[in-house]
């Protein structure tokens, strides 16, 4: 079933606000750089959770064009993704730049990252993935509500 407006109207492009919150980051460490404590360890893990968010994101997205749907929030969607990283969570590009992100923040030695990813959180629940869920439940039905009681949220 499609609306005249057939998509969820996200309040953001997540990019975008990954993006701007990744900006936000780098200012603040630059004016007050709030350091971790253990950089070397934090380092590695900061690495490693940026190669994981890419991995995850270059997955998920090959999994939506295979299905034939739109990766983009403010176009339709076609298909409900249930294989590759969606058989995990529902979300995975979004935690996938969540990950990002953090892994940023870690890398360039700095607690911001911490701190601006609690508003930036509340954002893409409230203003991007309930609007989703509402409008996926809307167009397919109980097809999403299956999947939406089989697969978590987010982890």
């Amino acid at each position: 079933m499609q609306t005249e407006a057939d998509n969820p109207g996200v309040l953001v492009f997540p990019p975008l606000l990954y993006g701007a919150a990744l900006l936000v980051v780098i200012a603040l460490r630059w004016f007050w750089p709030l350091r971790i404590p253990a950089h070397d360890a934090v380092f590695w893990l900061g690495t490693a959770l940026l190669a994981a968010g890419i991995g995850v994101a270059v997955w998920g997205k090959k999994t939506m064009d295979r299905a034939g749907t739109n990766v983009n929030p403010r176009r339709p969607t076609t298909a409900i993704v249930t294989g590759g990283p969606f058989r995990y969570t529902r979300n995975p590009l979004y935690l996938a730049i969540t990950m990002i992100l953090l892994g940023i923040s870690f890398v360039i030695d700095t607690w911001w990252g911490i701190i601006v990813i609690v508003p930036v959180l509340l954002i893409m629940h409230f203003g991007v993935v309930r609007r989703e869920e509402r409008y996926l439940e809307q167009k397919f039905g109980e097809n999403y509500l299956q999947y939406k009681r089989a697969v978590r949220r987010y982890l």
